[in-house]
């Protein structure tokens, strides 16, 4: 799963990355071709005639004008019809007849951010025309992960006929087969990859089922839950679609928490979610972002991938995620801020352990380097880490050596994991190829969790390995640099910071446009800053221009040197503004990486 530090500030992670550690990137640009600089030059009225911005839509894959239209546009007319998605139908007819039959219906969800604002989102709505309704949260520690026996004992006990469940359930086979025989039916809104054999639902909405021709594969389990209630608002002819477009803002935020592609139309969901969440956010997110400071500002997808995001989560992580869900459907400020502060807490506290348990990660690797040393993986295991945190260190050890990594503790008699993995390798398959030593597992291409018995670690941290070493790619074990174009200094202009800003919201599919330009030099003001001085803050210059360039490098302090001699750069960067926007002194650029240049 990758990570998308937020712009114009160091990542969170830098406590686990010394500069001595820092990674040789590959910068990947492949220059224009000749049908593709023609490409371009037809793009070009819909781009201000700027041929950066044509060039990096192209590279989106946006090569008509009215693509280009659509794109800076984004509207909720372009979302596709929800009867695409198979099952639809079914779906809406349970529904439907649960409501006219006025049955007790249940909104399950998983613990996370993408299943809490599922369910959140489900509930708001219906609540709007049906009472006899009410929500289930599974304890990650009592319950684990998908669909649960208690809470299915729990469904007999209060009449419910009808769950519909949110972001997991794909392989709750023997769960649903038990509900069945208590009389109660399930609706599957997922967004996890099925297995063969399929659970006996009354109907499966995800994007993923085999001969799907869903246009929109990489749906968030939230942006199921909202298809579901747009196809509900169609077949029973409610016009207003406000109610539904206000929840948005939920969509958005699990959008971005799991990581899902920003294109099609999660583009169009995050960008209306976004101007949601800066406008009109529903209460309980209203708490949380006061809680982090982002009141009257521009919240972007960075700030609820490192700030909204992870306080919803530590809900779920550190207590219950039920607690998420009642924050996100409170219906009194007060009473909500009083939520959000509680879920605060729960997130300082998860912080802490997030750090400990990730540094002590790291020294068990450093004290044993047969973890690591002639590997294409990580295995690691601890019975006494918790529980709720091993998926944000599965991450932090991915970024920090560039191996799919699995994480695996102790919880309820049984190992328990979760697992990252590198751009562009499936992780999924490296986990589903040692399912007979599993107990457990499920999840998409870059995270899985999964559960197995403590004496077959050995045997899986084998196969597992196996199975990376020898489908895993050179180009995989090693981070890339995917490069839009190459520029002068002279092309920065506030036509062009103007158009970039349109690119918003930025995401996996869709990431903050990165630059080269060659042959730089300092203007010799640079000078390194930071508590260690392992950043450098750069003032920059090219031969196109006399302006001068802000930049900030973090953790490169081992090119100031040959940049503090006056000697040439080549440079690879995101175009980012100070607050004193509109001006082309406002601009600083955000060093991704830095080459020697070969002109001297």
């Amino acid at each position: 799963m990758a990570i998308y530090p937020d712009a114009g500030k160091a990542s969170d992670l830098t406590y686990t990355i010394s500069s001595n550690l820092r990674m040789t990137y590959k910068w990947n640009y492949q220059p224009l071709t000749l049908k593709q600089r023609q490409e371009v030059d037809e793009l070009m009225p819909a781009c201000g005639n700027l041929s950066p911005i044509a060039e990096v839509l192209l590279r989106r894959g946006v090569d008509s004008r009215a693509g280009a239209e659509r794109f800076f546009n984004p509207s909720i007319s372009d979302l596709h019809d929800p009867f695409l998605l198979g099952d639809m139908d079914k779906a809406v007819e349970r529904l439907n007849k649960a409501m006219g039959s006025k049955q007790r219906i249940m909104i399950y969800g998983d613990y996370d951010v993408d299943g809490t604002t599922a369910v959140a989102l489900v509930y708001k709505y219906l609540q709007n025309y049906y009472s006899n309704i009410e929500y289930y949260i599974p304890t990650r520690y009592e319950e684990g992960y998908g669909i649960s026996r208690k809470s299915i004992d729990y469904a007999v006990e209060n009449e419910v006929k009808l769950v519909i469940v949110l972001d997991c359930g794909i392989k709750a086979i023997e769960e649903i087969t038990y509900a069945k025989e208590h009389g109660i039916d399930f609706i599957i809104c997922d967004h996890h990859v099925p297995d063969e054999e399929l659970p006996p639902a009354v109907a499966i909405l995800n994007p993923k089922m085999p001969g799907s021709t869903y246009p929109c594969p990489h749906l968030s389990g939230c942006g199921v839950g909202f298809k579901f209630m747009q196809a509900f608002a169609m077949s029973n002819g409610l016009s207003n679609h406000n109610e539904l477009e206000s929840l948005l803002d939920l969509v958005a935020v699990s959008v971005a928490a799991d990581i899902v592609p920003i294109v099609d139309e999660n583009r169009v969901m995050a960008y209306h979610g976004l101007r949601r969440l800066n406008s009109n956010p529903n209460l309980g997110l209203r708490s949380i972002i006061r809680l982090c400071k982002l009141t009257n500002k521009d919240i972007t997808i960075s700030d609820v991938i490192f700030k909204i995001g992870p306080r919803i989560n530590a809900s779920g992580r550190m207590q219950s995620g039920i607690e998420a869900v009642d924050l996100l459907v409170c219906r009194d400020l007060h009473d909500a801020y009083e939520k959000g502060k509680a879920i605060d807490q729960y997130n300082k506290d998860r912080k802490e352990l997030d750090k400990r348990i990730t540094e002590e990660a790291n020294h068990l690797i450093a004290n044993d380097v047969s973890i690591i040393e002639g590997k294409r993986s990580i295995v690691i295991y601890n019975k006494d880490w918790h529980k709720g945190i091993i998926g944000i260190v599965a991450s932090r050890l991915t970024e920090l050596y560039y191996k799919p990594s699995v994480v695996l503790t102790y919880s309820n008699g049984i190992a328990t994991g979760s697992s990252r993995s590198v751009q562009g390798f499936d992780i999924y398959a490296a986990v589903n190829a040692s399912r007979t030593l599993l107990e457990n597992f499920g999840g998409h291409t870059y995270a899985v969790g999964l559960t197995l018995k403590e004496e077959n670690i050995p045997e899986f941290s084998r196969r597992f390995e196996q199975f990376v070493a020898e489908h895993i790619q050179p180009n995989q074990l090693s981070p890339q640099i995917e490069i839009d174009a190459e520029i002068e200094f002279a092309d920065i202009t506030p036509e062009l910071i103007a158009y970039l800003k349109k690119f918003n919201p930025y995401g996996p599919g869709n990431q903050k446009p990165v630059f080269i330009t060659r042959n730089v030099f300092d203007f010799g003001t640079s000078k390194l800053v930071g508590k260690n001085l392992e950043h450098i803050k750069l003032e920059l210059e090219d031969d196109s221009t006399s302006r001068v360039i802000n930049a900030i490098a973090f953790n490169m302090a081992p090119y100031f040197e040959h940049i503090h001699a006056h000697k040439p750069i080549d440079i690879c960067y995101t175009i980012e503004q100070t607050k004193r926007t509109g001006r082309t002194d406002s601009v600083q650029l955000m060093i991704r990486d830095i080459r020697i240049s070969e002109k001297r």
